[in-house]
């Protein structure tokens, strides 16, 4: 991605050194596959806008996902020790450093999308789409929802609302802000339920990878069932909850073929999410 690791390394250059900083790069570098900045420079792709628009964007959605595990990980919530194939940030550095990094990579992402493009009604639009993706509507409501699902029997649209908000909204924050970038606007909802399909489906998937896989492999703690929450495969089974997320994508090559884009190098895109193995 035009050598968006390189960018992502420099992004904090402006802070002054302290524990903190080493403790944001520490999560925000690690080796992930980057698949929200990958759609995001994907649907750009799809409208023939050169990829280096959506840089600020891009960067600033990774700070919010990186922010959202160290979160995700930490005592008071998931509990978990490997992220990423490494220690997770509260344990390769201590709790409240964790919590500070969290906090200020947040903080720097909405710093890089106030300014993501030369054209202050945009910046506008994508700064509300960010607050509503990841705010007490959003990421943060199905962590909520999550959490207090934790040792007790939940149904399936509890289950599929807490991936929804969780995951859904964060695939569907880095296709919207593509949208917006290309000055798109009237195609956003079309973007938004394909971020929520692919979000479902990324879960679903999570879940049967937890039974086929191992920590070693995945690069994570596997917490589900430790934490005694419910999942697509505890309630549907291995074999239903699979079928499900296959015919999500399925529905998303469909939906992506009836846009009119150049759709090839986004569905490629989805094509490697729908066969990942870790």
């Amino acid at each position: 991605m035009h050598d968006f690791e390189e960018k992502l390394a420099h992004s904090l250059d402006h802070l002054e050194a302290s524990r903190v900083k080493e403790a944001m790069l520490y999560s925000l570098c690690a080796p992930a596959k980057r698949l929200r900045p990958q759609l995001l420079y994907g649907v750009l792709k799809a409208y023939g806008v050169n990829e280096s628009q959506g840089d600020n964007c891009a960067i600033a959605i990774e700070m919010i996902h990186s922010y959202s595990l160290i979160h995700d990980d930490l005592p008071c919530m998931d509990n978990d020790d490997l992220r990423r194939g490494q220690k997770t940030c509260h344990k390769q550095f201590d709790e409240a450093t964790a919590l500070l990094a969290g906090d200020a990579l947040l903080s720097e992402a909405f710093g890089y999308v106030a300014n993501a493009t030369y054209q202050n009604s945009i910046n506008n639009d994508l700064v509300g789409e960010f607050v509503k993706a990841i705010g007490a509507n959003g990421m943060i409501l199905g962590q909520m929802i999550d959490l207090l699902s934790e040792n007790i029997k939940t149904d399936l649209d509890t289950i599929s609302k807490i991936d929804l908000l969780k995951t859904g909204c964060l695939f569907s924050l880095a296709l919207v802000s593509g949208c917006l970038i290309a000055n798109k606007k009237g195609d956003i909802e079309v973007w938004r339920n394909i971020g929520y399909k692919a979000g479902l489906a990324f879960q679903i998937q999570d879940d049967c990878l937890d039974i086929t896989s191992n920590e070693e492999k995945l690069g994570k703690s596997i917490s589900d069932e430790k934490n005694q929450k419910s999942t697509f495969v505890s309630e549907l089974g291995f074999e239903k909850a699979q079928k499900l997320y296959l015919q999500y994508f399925d529905e998303i090559e469909n939906d992506l073929k009836k846009c009119n884009i150049h759709s090839e190098s986004i569905l490629n895109i989805f094509q490697m999410i729908k066969n990942r193995d870790h």
